[in-house]
C-alpha cells in the first residue's frame, strides 16, 4: 500500500454542498480508494451522510467504493436526490 500523496478534485452536490459550503475544492491525499476518501473528508467536515447513502463517481462515471485513486482524479460523492 502506498503513502504517495496525491492531488483530487472533489465536486460537492445537495447536502455535501451545504454541509462543506463549497461546490468543489482541491485537497490532497494520501487515500487510496474513493471509501477512505469519504471517511476522511466524513471526519474533517462532519458530514451526515452515511456512504450508504451515497454514490461515487471518478472523472464522470460510476465506480465502485474501492476503486483505486490515482492523481489528478475527480470525484463526486453523489447524495440522494429528492424529487419534487
Amino acid at each position: 500500500m502506498s503513502d504517495q500523496i496525491k492531488e483530487i478534485n472533489v465536486r460537492y452536490y445537495a447536502l455535501l454542498r451545504e454541509e462543506r459550503g463549497c461546490p468543489s475544492e482541491t485537497i490532497k491525499t494520501n487515500a487510496q480508494t474513493p471509501l477512505e476518501l469519504y471517511t476522511q473528508l466524513r471526519q474533517q467536515y462532519r458530514f451526515s451522510l452515511d456512504i450508504n447513502s451515497l454514490k461515487v463517481a471518478l472523472n464522470d462515471a460510476f465506480y465502485s467504493w474501492d476503486s483505486p485513486l490515482q492523481d489528478k482524479d475527480t470525484v463526486v460523492f453523489i447524495p440522494p436526490v429528492a424529487g419534487g
